[in-house]
């Protein structure tokens, strides 16, 4: 794995699952009215995982205050259908490329996104694995790593572990249906101020505007070999840059208004989404996304975990003090999050 190089992170990088995901929950929602055939095959396109049994009752506790708290994971996972996508294959193991705890309070009229970066070093609890084998606790492990070692509900764990804050839903979106969306679309076009030239993804795109696919979208937003210096602080503006094309795409076309471009692109969303039990359903998917009818976008706050630079290895980060609890403790207890608790010493604040 390539190392970062030491310079400030941005603390934007990822908007492209936050709003991945409500574009997913909005096109679910329209669903229930394209037939029962239709509505079964979206149906049985989801995948769920039982999070809440594999955790058992050693969790943070589940106070009923209205507020709810989704972790949403991007997988890099390369095996299956992604192997040729984004770069090849990397020996069919996946990992949390982008990892963030959305809070919404009570009233679903704002919402904070809370961003973890891939490299800060966790304490990782005693787990179960996705196949059901014992993962002993350890320390010093890179947050991305703990779904290759024990898949989503020790990555769940090991977030309310780091945080006190009781994850109610569970959300992943992976390679191959972020591609199928794109392409449901008949692609996304995108304006670049300078030309990206990425051997290691073959993307080579001048400055301009240009239609991308589903797999130059892909290579699009994981590219960072082609921009700045070679990190992956810089492919931080371009996933920004998609999302946002992404969703004015959507609009424009005007998708929810036509029937037959709202099931080709719900059917990619729901082949793209895993979710909680709880959450794997489309009437329950439904009803989900309809609470978020009053939320705005404007109204939503992204925020990186506050992270300095491990004294051992600069090329990873740690959760900086008093901060990140600071952070934690506004989420568990549903209140906006402190100006001192953004405040992170590797991002120069």
């Amino acid at each position: 794995m390539t190392k970062q190089t030491r310079r400030k992170p941005r603390t934007r990088g990822a908007r492209i699952r936050r709003a991945l995901g409500w574009t997913v929950l909005a096109l679910v929602v329209a669903g229930g009215g394209l037939g029962y055939w239709a509505y079964t095959h979206l149906a049985d396109n989801l995948s769920t995982v039982d999070i809440n049994q594999a955790l058992g009752k050693d969790r943070p506790k589940d106070v009923d205050d209205g507020a709810r708290n989704i972790l949403i994971l991007g997988s890099d996972s390369r095996s299956g259908a992604n192997k040729d996508l984004a770069g090849g294959d990397t020996g069919g193991t996946a990992r949390s490329d982008t990892a963030m705890v959305v809070h919404l309070p009570q009233g679903r009229k704002r919402a904070t996104a809370v961003s973890i970066p891939r490299d800060t070093l966790v304490s990782r609890p005693a787990c179960t694995t996705a196949s059901g084998s014992a993962l002993p606790a350890a320390d010093r492990v890179m947050f991305n790593s703990v779904y290759t070692s024990g898949g989503p509900a020790c990555v769940v764990k090991t977030v309310e572990s780091m945080s006190g804050v009781r994850m109610d839903h569970y959300v992943e979106l992976d390679f191959t249906g972020f591609k199928d969306l794109v392409d449901a679309l008949g692609g996304v076009p995108v304006t670049l101020d300078r030309p990206i030239h990425d051997k290691e993804s073959g993307l080579d795109l001048s400055a301009g505007t240009h239609r991308l696919d589903g797999t130059g979208a892909l290579a699009f937003v994981r590219t960072r070999h082609g921009i700045g210096d070679g990190s992956d602080l810089g492919r931080i503006g371009l996933q920004q840059k998609f999302i946002l094309a992404l969703l004015s795409e959507l609009k424009r076309q005007n998708v929810l208004g036509n029937p037959a471009k709202l099931y080709k692109t719900a059917n990619a969303a729901t082949k793209a989404l895993t979710t909680d039990s709880e959450l794997g359903s489309l009437p329950k998917l439904a009803d989900f996304a309809r609470s978020l009818k009053g939320l705005d976008t404007s109204t939503m706050e992204t925020v990186m975990l506050p992270v300095d630079y491990d004294t051992t290895d600069p090329n990873r980060v740690v959760a900086a003090q008093p901060q990140a609890h600071d952070l934690w403790t506004a989420l568990r207890e549903d209140r906006p999050v402190p100006t001192d608790a953004k405040r992170s010493p590797a991002h120069g604040g």
